[in-house]
């Protein structure tokens, strides 16, 4: 059995059950779009958003239509964002499938993620959901700003640590508490116990961010080399940034021009992970990614043990020791 296998075995059948309810919700009399979303089902990922938010359900009640309204709903920001990003990042492929924007263009990719965001939004209209409405409404508006403030700081390279989590917290974590606060309000309207929830998915959120900004650094499992991705496109994250606090003047003079540069050779690539490493920016990166870890752990111990508490905790360790 796969980790993620044995971290939906408590929520299986309402996994497997949130699929056809998904896939009901993208139904179209539009061909091209139905030709889209057709595509969009098939390379479905993951899913953890939505078992996060059944798993936030199932530690706080039972779960019910709300919980299937709450997964859905999330799943489809998701995705939303997802067709929207490749479009601001012109990729032409995600987890090895071309883009919606490859296969057709960025127009169509704009409106399908609009599409995709107002079925999520109507959906919670129609299920008198306006408590996950509101959430998700906050998730969406931190994650945009987020965007926009991690753009304003590439151009200037002037991001410093506290900047930094100020744009993972809304780009990153926003949307991870969001799935956990749904999840729980699906089950129960009491605010100790949503505040508490979103707190967790918030610390959860963070850590995943930084695991994932530590690939950049590491090897990426395919080619033994590091990827070096975010270097490509001028995003500072945590551990070049502690990398240059801990850099002599000239170092950092010298790694900022390389990062600057629209294009850059691999030995330039390899010279900022060299320096990085060097510098212990990956194991300061770690060790922080390792503290937000520890606090999700300090929240679900104030839970009685269950299945749902195992699986949560396998969950989060999961997100920040996955291979990308």
């Amino acid at each position: 059995m796969s980790k993620l296998s044995s971290i939906r075995k408590p929520v299986e059948a309402e996994m497997r059950e949130f699929e056809r309810y998904f896939t009901n919700t993208l139904r179209t009399n539009v061909p091209l779009l139905k030709i889209i979303l057709n595509y969009i089902i098939r390379r479905k990922g993951k899913q953890m958003r939505p078992l996060l938010v059944f798993l936030a359900a199932g530690l706080n009640g039972k779960i019910n239509e709300s919980t299937y309204v709450a997964a859905t709903f999330i799943e489809l920001l998701h995705t939303a964002t997802i067709v929207h990003d490749d479009v601001v990042d012109n990729a032409h492929e995600r987890r090895g499938a071309l883009s919606i924007n490859a296969l057709w263009n960025s127009k169509i990719a704009v409106l399908t993620g609009d599409y995709l965001l107002a079925q999520g939004l109507l959906i919670s209209v129609e299920k008198n959901s306006y408590d996950m409405l509101e959430i998700v409404s906050e998730a969406v508006q931190a994650m945009s700003e987020g965007e926009l403030l991690q753009l304003q700081k590439a151009r200037k390279l002037n991001i410093t640590e506290d900047v930094y989590f100020d744009i993972i917290k809304m780009k990153t974590a926003a949307l991870i508490a969001a799935c956990t606060a749904c999840g729980t309000v699906s089950v129960t309207d009491d605010p100790d116990k949503i505040r508490t929830m979103k707190d967790l998915g918030e610390n959860i959120g963070i850590a995943f961010q930084i695991r994932d900004d530590l690939f950049d650094y590491q090897d990426n499992g395919l080619t033994g080399k590091p990827a070096g991705n975010d270097i490509k496109e001028k995003k500072i994250t945590l551990p070049l940034i502690h990398a240059l606090q801990e850099g002599t003047s000239p170092e950092r003079k010298k790694i900022l021009n390389i990062i600057r540069r629209k294009k850059k050779t691999s030995s330039e690539i390899n010279e900022v992970i060299d320096f990085v490493i060097r510098k212990g920016g990956t194991t300061y990166a770690e060790n922080i990614m390792d503290k937000y870890k520890d606090k999700a752990f300090a929240i679900l111990d104030t839970f009685k043990d269950s299945d749902m508490k195992s699986s949560m905790k396998e969950f989060i360790t999961f997100t920040t020791s996955r291979a990308k």
